[in-house]
């Protein structure tokens, strides 16, 4: 089956792990070449493991929230792979405090990286995208974003402002045929989750209609089909993959 992925290139920030490292394992798997990204030399050992398996893939390390790098990570993926057609803006990191403890760095920290660095690798990606008048930006928001959480009013607005993001450049750009949309997860089985207690996790579960977590996969795929020809008419939506969770 044509996937419509082979030969075309993908850019996963934030991929050495979790959601993102999903993500770009199945755009790898679906034919793509992926860049990957990461603050550490780890997206190199990432991207040995994916080339182990066969899959086209190259690794860039860098903040994303500095213009520079951001800048680099396009730059060096259109030399590596001739073009770009689909950014995943996944970078993020929390900070949790409740506000009254939480200080200006969490908070300066956590908007750095989850929404300036999507700011600016959108910025440089666009550029490119728009020369051929095609391409696909997928932003990971939260449901956190939607609803709030208790302790992260920095995560919280970061991504809220991702969804903002997100409907503003898909505004911009669709006369340019690029679509952007923003996916908002709930809670996902990750490292982050495994470490929760017996007692915290049934608490989750019980806020979760389908009475589960979802999987990383799950994402992934609901990433690739945003970024695929099959979703060539839509964009400025934000799709919840929360298991009922927001509604």
């Amino acid at each position: 089956m044509d996937t419509g992925f082979k030969g075309k290139t993908v850019i996963v920030t934030g991929s050495t792990r979790g959601i993102g490292h999903a993500i770009a394992y199945r755009f790898a798997q679906l034919g793509a070449n992926v860049m990957l990204s990461g603050t550490t030399d780890k997206v190199y050992e990432v991207r040995d493991e994916f080339r182990k398996e066969g899959f086209s893939a190259e690794g860039f390390a860098g903040d994303l929230s500095s213009p520079q790098a951001a800048q680099e990570l396009v730059d060096k993926t259109v030399s590596v792979f001739g073009s770009l057609d689909v950014l995943v803006n996944n970078a993020g990191i929390t900070r949790d405090k409740l506000l009254i403890r939480m200080d200006e760095e969490d908070w300066d920290r956590v908007m750095e990286t989850n929404l300036r660095s999507a700011f600016l690798c959108t910025k440089a990606a666009v550029r490119v995208m728009m020369k051929k008048r095609s391409g696909s930006i997928v932003n990971i928001s939260s449901i956190s974003g939607l609803m709030g959480n208790v302790g992260q009013a920095n995560y919280a607005a970061s991504k809220a402002g991702l969804i903002g993001f997100t409907k503003s450049v898909a505004r911009e750009f669709a006369s340019r045929g690029i679509t952007c949309n923003a996916i908002a997860p709930g809670f996902i089985e990750t490292q982050m989750t495994d470490s929760l207690s017996a007692e915290i996790r049934e608490n989750y579960l019980k806020s979760i209609p389908l009475g589960r977590f979802g999987t990383t996969f799950e994402v992934a795929e609901l990433a690739v089909f945003l970024a695929s020809d099959r979703a060539q008419y839509i964009t400025g939506q934000v799709i919840n993959i929360d298991g009922g969770l927001y509604m």
